[in-house]
């Protein structure tokens, strides 16, 4: 049987857009809360924090495409089946990916609730779950095999 092929083409790019957006994030979250609350800043750090996680997700998505019975279409069900086959750690991703998931969820369908207060906290404590994403997914392309897949 031919393992199937990830393509680098479409993971490479968004790993990068992704590790922008964060330093974009981080720089952000340095701002004192007064600064942080102005509106230009505070759309801004929407703006990256929801591009970095449609990054993450459609990772995610092509990956389990991939993957025999992986193909899920929810953001939280992504997160889930991503653990579930080891792809990310398990804890990670009924903790950290699936908030992510639901974050995106918020900021996409909710964005008028969200307020500058809650953003600025998800920016000081949760950016370091990119580097948990992004970590598993660079050692998925180093070693695809496991997984039944190879990258092209």
């Amino acid at each position: 049987m031919a393992l199937q092929s990830i393509k680098s083409q479409s993971v490479i790019p968004r790993l990068d857009g992704i590790a922008r957006d964060r330093l974009m994030l981080q720089k952000l979250r340095e701002l004192p809360d007064a600064e942080f609350a102005k509106e230009e800043n505070f759309v801004r750090a929407q703006f990256y924090l929801r591009r970095a996680l449609e990054g993450v997700f459609h990772i995610g998505s092509h990956i389990l495409s991939r993957i025999p019975g992986g193909r899920v279409t929810e953001y939280k069900a992504i997160a889930l089946r991503l653990g579930e086959v080891g792809i990310v750690p398990q804890e990670f991703a009924s903790k950290g990916l699936k908030a992510m998931a639901g974050y995106r969820n918020r900021l996409m369908h909710f964005y008028a609730d969200v307020n500058p207060a809650e953003l600025q906290q998800i920016l000081r404590n949760d950016l370091a779950d990119f580097d948990t994403f992004a970590a598993a997914i660079k050692a998925l392309l180093e070693d695809p095999e496991p997984f039944g897949l190879s990258v092209e």
